[in-house]
């Protein structure tokens, strides 16, 4: 292990802005963690089904408001899309090149997802499993995808967004909302929020990225004022508390994006540009970057397999032949929450399964070079920008 460190330490460029690794990694371990937290499945009737310890515990809101870190996520993508585009430009990459390498390593690691779950649910359906069962534990797999593919969309509009100014998708989300909800208009005009929420926090990175975020002004205005406009549109205007979806509930912040989670979004940017220089120092201990940058190389590995690794814990405990607490028991209570609290290592230990399982789709598909001593293989962190 310490000969790993090392290797991590003296492969890091010394003019790597190792903070910007750790917000991602911060990201990543935020989504993960929400998952497991706000995620049961219980039997009823003979079927599984998904439930949330939010809908019958509202009180527990504020913990969707730390674990809910996309908008983190895709400010990182921006700050790095942007100036990695204009560095392939220069180099004479073509714009098709480009975003072809960046489309492989995103999705060649997907494969293995859908490939196994494919076999899976065609094994549970064989077996006499019943179909919403399978629904069930399907979605609960598949369907963080969603985040991928608005990824993707904004990597390939990269070269059209990266001066465009926040402002002008924010409007987009706020002129959306006003007509859904104060003028009765559908509701899937909702869904035109899906790309123009999210492109808010990208259109951000970008704007870090040219040095127009270095200030701790801005870093401020956008922690108050996000907090402030979410807390005015939580306690005027009727939006959720909760910034995940709530089985049952009207309306979500996120399925589709509503002005909140833009807003909450901003709040979370402007905390993590403050947070730069505490990490900077942080991550200058080279064990502490050693897991950063561990992390970064395995992010879509650790994202794709979360929600399997808890599904696997979730059906090995029904061997004990009772519901365990916390783990098949409905979560309508503070018992339940300490005896998940409980079962996170066990969710970790079956993630780390996971990666050393299928780890090689995602460097296989970034190119990595690895080095081999003692009969192991060890990952070297090759330092370039825009591991995600």
């Amino acid at each position: 292990m310490r000969d790993l460190v090392r290797r991590i330490e003296a492969a890091t460029p010394p003019g790597r802005d190792r903070a910007t690794d750790a917000l991602r990694a911060l990201a990543i371990l935020g989504v993960v963690l929400g998952h497991w937290l706000v995620t049961a499945l219980v039997t009823d009737s003979g079927t599984v089904r998904a439930a949330s310890p939010l809908r019958d515990m509202p009180r527990l809101a504020p913990v969707s408001w730390l674990f809910q870190t996309l908008a983190v996520f895709f400010v990182v993508c921006g700050r790095v899309a942007a100036p990695g585009y204009a560095s392939a430009r220069a180099r004479g990459t073509t714009y098709g090149q480009w975003l072809g390498a960046r489309t492989a390593r995103l999705w060649r690691p997907v494969t293995a997802v859908l490939g196994v779950w494919t076999v899976a649910a065609a094994v549970m359906l064989v077996s006499g499993v019943s179909p919403p069962t399978v629904y069930a534990l399907l979605r609960l797999v598949l369907s963080p995808l969603w985040f991928l593919l608005v990824l993707m969309a904004l990597t390939a509009a990269t070269p059209l967004v990266a001066r465009l100014h926040p402002l002008w998708p924010l409007a987009v989300v706020l002129h959306v909302d006003l007509v859904r909800f104060a003028l009765g208009g559908p509701a899937w005009l909702g869904w035109v929020n899906l790309p123009a929420a999210w492109l808010v926090p990208y259109c951000l990175g970008a704007a870090w990225s040219r040095g127009e975020l270095n200030g701790r002004v801005a870093a401020r205005v956008l922690l108050v004022g996000g907090c402030a406009a979410t807390a005015l549109l939580v306690l005027c205007a009727g939006y959720p508390a909760s910034m995940v979806g709530v089985p049952g509930a009207p309306v979500s912040n996120l399925d589709p994006p509503t002005l909140a989670a833009v807003t909450f979004g901003l709040a979370q940017c402007g905390a993590a540009l403050l947070l730069l220089d505490p990490l900077r120092r942080a991550c200058a201990r080279p064990a502490l970057w050693a897991a950063v940058a561990l992390a970064n190389l395995s992010a879509m590995t650790l994202f794709l397999w979360h929600q399997t690794a808890l599904l696997a814990v979730t059906a090995t405990g029904l061997l004990a032949g009772r519901p365990l607490p916390g783990l098949h028991t409905v979560p309508d209570g503070p018992g339940w929450v300490l005896a998940r609290l409980a079962w996170l290592p066990v969710f970790a230990a079956a993630l780390l399964v996971c990666w050393m399982a299928f780890r090689g789709h995602e460097q296989r598909a970034r190119g990595r070079t690895e080095v081999v001593r003692g009969g192991r293989r060890a990952t070297r962190h090759r330092a370039e920008a825009g591991h995600v």
